[in-house]
């Protein structure tokens, strides 16, 4: 009789074990642009997003199922981005989406999301209006956890006006969404500090000669070139620079850090500086288990990831959003959005350790404490300054008193 009742309960367990493993899985999007300008952060985004469902999967996935990745390449086409949320909300039935790269995108396709109460989770893109697209509504469904630019344009000019003693300032930004916000951002940031730039300048994407731009700066008697683009244009900025003979300091936002810069720049690119939330530095143990499982799954050139703050901010979302789920017990998106509200567990990331990083009115999981800053050099991003790199092999978790500029001692 014991034996029965012993088999009984193995058959029953064994069972359970199945049920669960059959069970449906959970879909998440991902939408990013995995081909063009902007694919290294897209893709880098992708890899580090795959090495966590990866993680949680062979670990037993959440509330007992799987998670079911649904890839879409967005193209960094507002256009295609609408496209994509349709899809995926009313085909896929996905829970949740991840991603967005480019703020114009995000801007364009999530509020399919917000209508669908359905969260989305913002891992790139840092328009600081982003997650106040919908402040006008009661519930908001767009989450963040990048360092969006109302953190990184008062860092900037920090760098450039109180810690490097620069006056006259040019602005170069392309004509995006991103682009333009983080010009007005900038442009908020030096007023502040009593300073008008001396050029504003635009361009477009796929633009390859910033001569006329760079003149411009230069006549005007630029000490320093601020800059708001992504990776192949900025390299043409710094391309412009070399043919001209003329070579002063670039400091600009985080994209600055993308592999096509830094190899499309070559020499002219060395010497850029950029806020970073992650630089690819074995600083703690968690980000040297992220390095070393990244590099050996996805072999990148040179053993250096395209975007590193893709990757990790990718790679975060994904246990952001696990935790909210198993905290809500539910898929259902109303559930998971008040969840990831009011988070009851730290959840332990690359970029830093998450302590109830969203609140009812914050959706912002990134705070000014946290972001440091990098330069190239010899090829890939490293620590600015010393004090940098004693700061990120901290654990540094969200500061709700950390807004605006971060505070540099001299």
């Amino acid at each position: 009789m014991i034996r029965l009742t012993r088999l009984a309960s193995a058959l029953a367990l064994a069972a359970s074990a199945s049920l669960a493993y059959a069970a449906d899985p959970i879909k998440i999007g991902v939408d990013g642009p995995f081909t063009g300008g902007s694919s290294s952060m897209g893709v880098s985004m992708r890899d580090g997003v795959r090495l966590a469902v990866d993680e949680i999967n062979k670990a037993g996935g959440v509330l007992g199922r799987q998670i079911q990745l649904v890839e879409r390449d967005d193209e960094a086409k507002n256009e295609r981005g609408v496209q994509i949320a349709q899809e995926l909300i009313n085909k896929e039935k996905v829970t949740a989406t991840v991603g967005y790269i480019n703020t114009g995108v995000a801007l364009a396709s999530q509020r399919f999301f917000q209508e669908a109460k359905i969260p989305v989770m913002n891992n790139v893109a840092t328009g600081s209006v982003v997650t106040h697209q919908f402040d006008d509504q009661p519930e908001n469904y767009i989450f963040r956890n990048s360092a969006h630019d109302s953190i990184q344009a008062p860092m900037i000019v920090e760098e450039a006006i109180t810690r490097r003693g620069f006056k006259k300032v040019a602005i170069l930004a392309d004509s995006t969404n991103y682009g333009q916000l983080g010009r007005e951002d900038l442009e908020k940031a030096l007023a502040l500090k009593g300073i008008k730039p001396v050029a504003v300048e635009k361009f477009n994407i796929k633009d390859v000669d910033m001569t006329a731009q760079l003149l411009k700066a230069k006549e005007a008697g630029a000490e320093v070139v601020l800059t708001y683009g992504i990776g192949p244009e900025l390299a043409q900025i710094a391309n412009g620079m070399t043919k001209l003979g003329w070579k002063v300091p670039m400091i600009g936002s985080w994209t600055l850090s993308m592999a096509n810069y830094i190899d499309n720049a070559g020499p002219g690119g060395e010497g850029a500086r950029m806020p970073q939330t992650f630089i690819q530095e074995p600083t703690t143990p968690k980000r040297q288990s992220f390095i070393v499982s990244y590099l050996k799954s996805f072999n990148p050139k040179n053993s250096r990831i395209d975007s590193p703050v893709s990757a990790a901010q990718g790679y975060d979302s994904i246990y952001l959003l696990a935790a909210a789920i198993k905290q809500a017990g539910s898929t259902d998106g109303p559930k998971i959005k008040a969840a990831l509200e009011n988070l009851t567990t730290l959840v332990e990331g690359v970029v830093t350790t998450y302590n109830k990083p969203f609140s009812k009115t914050d959706h912002d999981a990134i705070t000014a404490n946290i972001p440091v800053f990098g330069e190239v050099k010899g090829q890939r991003v490293v620590y600015a300054y010393p004090d940098d790199q004693k700061k990120a092999s901290e654990v540094r978790i969200k500061d709700v008193n950390a807004k605006g500029a971060l505070t540099v001692k001299k």
